[in-house]
């Protein structure tokens, strides 16, 4: 694994927010984490197949682009019983024209079930994966996951994307419903950073 010995490090999103949870998590290793937007970066086409080649092809643009040490993660649900889907496409299925619309991206997602007949308890697991690339080519990537099962309706209004419909293994409430630090302690994106902390940071 390659340590990071730097103090600057680019975050391959235009995110705000993910922007802000990274600056703080990297905070204590005196790393100052500016975003591709501050850099006035495109956001590159997603063409690969699998959440780390997505990562990578975020990470190394941005890496290739500013001549920085750069971050990047790609996240999605995978549903057992639609064979792994939406997967990488999990954003996908929320696009309309007028921006992503995720109730409606479940709702899709739990009708397909339906139509399926599929049986219960409806398996399915957050993927967070990590990829931190570097000027020269070199990366390190890291893959967070929290198993669960969607449900219906949905509930609560405390997250974002699927996380009303999805309960975690344990849980009898959804991440919709669940206290944000609560969460933030089981997901599958703290699962990731741990790792990508404890190779690269510490």
């Amino acid at each position: 694994m390659r340590k990071f010995d730097g103090d600057q490090l680019v975050l391959a999103s235009h995110n705000k927010g993910k922007l802000r949870e990274i600056a703080a998590l990297l905070a204590p290793f005196g790393i100052r984490v500016s975003s591709a937007a501050d850099h006035g970066l495109i956001e590159p086409e997603e063409t690969e197949d699998s959440f780390a080649g997505n990562a990578r092809i975020k990470a190394h643009f941005a890496a290739r682009e500013t001549g920085l040490p750069a971050l990047s993660d790609d996240t999605g649900i995978t549903v057992n019983a639609l064979d792994g889907a939406p997967g990488v496409y999990t954003a996908d299925w929320a696009e309309t024209p007028n921006g992503r619309d995720f109730p409606m991206a479940m709702e899709k997602t739990w009708n397909l079930l339906e139509e399926k007949n599929a049986p219960y308890p409806r398996k399915a697991a957050f993927n967070c994966t990590l990829c931190l690339a570097w000027p020269d080519g070199h990366d390190e990537v890291f893959e967070g996951t929290v198993e669960g099962q969607v449900t219906w309706p949905m509930r609560g209004d405390t997250g974002f994307g699927y996380d009303p419909m999805f309960i975690p293994d344990g849980y009898d409430i959804t991440f919709g419903e669940m206290d944000p630090a609560k969460k933030q302690d089981i997901s599958h994106r703290a699962d990731a950073f741990r790792k990508l902390v404890k190779n690269c940071f510490e």
